[in-house]
């Protein structure tokens, strides 16, 4: 548990923007003998093989191809956005002649009072036209990070705001405004940031760049049980469902093994690299057709196929009990969590949560449940977005976590190694649909559920 801890901390310090999430699974995978894929290029897949392909440089999709015909796709998919601010265009604003701030606004649903007073630093990618005369007019993308403590976002004192303590609506472009530094005389912005990426600032045409928090993991609570990090939400799915994935074994003639990472959910994911693009399809689509199977065989597959959209849940607030729903009430260390939703939110049906819980149980990994308040609205996730493109039986879980959508969120110490382990026991079952009423599924076990 421990070690587990370990690396999925320092995951989440090498990832402090989603280019960099993707760019540290690119590298592992690349380590572990997977080829990369470029969409703008015909695929040549074999049986035996192991691949992935990136869209946009933040969401990516990573497969193994059987050394036999397959069934269908076992696909886990997680989302590598968190809600932060991102740097506006000309992002320089003056104060009193002396300070310098930056311009920013809202990515997703944040909370707010936690991005005070804290430590913030500056990471993404910048486009950089190439000048050199080979290159002429060709744009590249660097990623940077200025790795040090560079921004703070200062709170009003209590003398000036009595009312700070009695409930403040914050406004982001006005209390929201990024602190970084003073005399205006000195160094840009846009130059730190173009130095850091080692270019020259004229040369910078464009750039995504997003706030992040500073403060490290820690392990805490009285027996350790706890840990608190930035970006739990998602990167700790994103991290085991990475994890499983890698330590899954092949199993001959069975189904495709799908590790799918999307960006922009905290936003709602229609974008070309979100779960409601059709990125998911379009690589399962290629798949089939290079290794030379009909679509036929693809949609027949997709019949055979289970999806788990892993995005991470609500433990019960020890200090809000009232806000959960009544007997559905998730813990820390309690295990996975399933998440139930009447409207389709979460995709969760009574079969799909039927294998899920089939596999928990033959992996030893404890589970749960997750409702809202019938009187509340929840949020969504990926699942049910990824259905309207591709098709397939799915669960929506996630690890029981407090303070979602905060820069600093907490969650148990065990269950990120709960989620590895039913993550691996996922790639390697494989699920079949042969009449109405009936779905095996399959591995190093099996079960039956028959509709009577």
């Amino acid at each position: 548990m421990q070690e587990t801890v370990r690396e999925l901390f320092s995951f989440i310090e090498e990832s402090p923007s989603v280019f960099h999430v993707v760019e540290n699974m690119r590298r592992e995978l690349l380590g572990r003998g997977y080829g990369q894929l470029l969409e703008s290029e015909p695929w040549e897949l074999k049986a035996g093989g192991k691949y992935f392909v990136i869209r946009n440089g933040s969401s990516l999709i990573s497969f193994r191809i059987p050394r036999e015909d397959y069934k269908g796709f076992q696909i886990m998919a997680s989302h590598c956005d968190s809600p932060t601010f991102k740097i506006k265009e000309n992002p320089q604003m003056e104060a009193e002649g002396v300070y310098v701030r930056l311009n920013v606004e809202k990515y997703g649903g944040a909370l707010l009072a936690p991005w005070f007073d804290r430590p913030l630093s500056v990471a993404g990618r910048v486009l950089v036209r190439k000048n050199v005369a080979e290159e002429q007019g060709r744009i590249v993308s660097k990623l940077v990070d200025i790795d040090r403590d560079l921004l703070l976002i200062p709170s009003l004192a209590i003398h000036m705001n009595r009312e700070a303590n009695d409930g403040y609506k914050y406004n982001v472009q006005k209390d929201l405004i990024p602190l970084y530094g003073m005399d205006l005389d000195k160094e840009t912005f846009m130059e730190q940031i173009s130095g850091a990426a080692g270019v020259c600032a004229k040369d910078v045409v464009g750039y995504d760049l997003f706030l992040y928090n500073r403060v490290k993991g820690s392990v805490w609570g009285a027996k350790e049980e706890f840990i608190s990090s930035g970006k739990l939400d998602d990167l700790q799915c994103v991290f085991a469902s990475l994890k499983g994935f890698l330590q899954s074994e092949e199993r001959v003639g069975e189904s495709v093994p799908v590790h799918c990472v999307f960006d922009n959910e905290e936003v709602g994911s229609s974008t070309r690299q979100g779960a409601a693009s059709t990125f998911l399809q379009d690589t399962l689509v290629r798949v089939n057709e290079a290794m030379g199977r009909s679509s036929g065989d693809y949609r027949r597959s997709l019949s055979q196929s289970f999806m788990l959209s892993a995005d991470n849940a609500h433990a019960v607030h020890p200090n809000y009990p009232d806000k959960a729903c009544p007997t559905n009430r998730p813990k820390m260390n309690g295990g996975i969590v399933i998440k139930y939703n009447a409207e389709q939110r979460y995709t969760t049906d009574g079969v799909a949560a039927a294998l899920f819980k089939d596999l928990c149980g033959r992996a030893n990994v404890p589970w749960q449940t997750f409702h809202n308040r019938s009187d509340e609205r929840g949020g969504s996730t990926l699942g049910n977005l990824s259905g309207n493109q591709v098709a397939v039986k799915c669960v929506d879980i996630g690890l029981a976590q407090l303070a979602m959508h905060s820069p600093y969120e907490t969650a148990g110490a065990a269950d990120t190694d709960y989620l590895v382990r039913a993550a691996k026991a996922f790639y390697e079952m494989s699920v079949d649909e042969p009449e109405y009423g009936v779905v095996e599924c399959s591995s190093s076990f099996n079960s039956r559920i028959t509709a009577k």
